[in-house]
């Protein structure tokens, strides 16, 4: 009967920390996929700018944000002799309202 309850325990345990570890990545990750300029940013760059786009409670500041972001990333691109893909998601769409 004990071990059953140990079991039980630790199987509730090891749900509920998964549950806080998805919740604590949020809904977006950036990545090479969806990150214009990734390649022109270091580790600690990419962490930050997750952090700062999850982060945006207005469409405005994030709009800001992701211009300067495409701006200097054009710019390191310039300098490395690269050229800037184009495409990708709308790090902001999930701030603008629902129609």
């Amino acid at each position: 009967m004990r071990s059953r309850w140990l079991v039980m325990t630790l199987s509730g345990s090891l749900l509920l920390a998964a549950a806080f570890a998805a919740e604590a990545r949020g809904p977006w990750r950036a990545s090479e996929d969806n990150t214009r300029g990734w390649q022109f940013m270091t580790p600690e760059e990419r962490v930050e700018h997750q952090a700062r786009v999850r982060g945006f409670k207005t469409l405005d500041e994030c709009r800001a944000y992701k211009q300067e972001h495409h701006r200097l990333m054009e710019q390191r691109a310039k300098e490395k002799g690269s050229a800037m893909p184009s495409g990708g998601r709308d790090i902001c769409a999930h701030l603008k309202p629902a129609n």
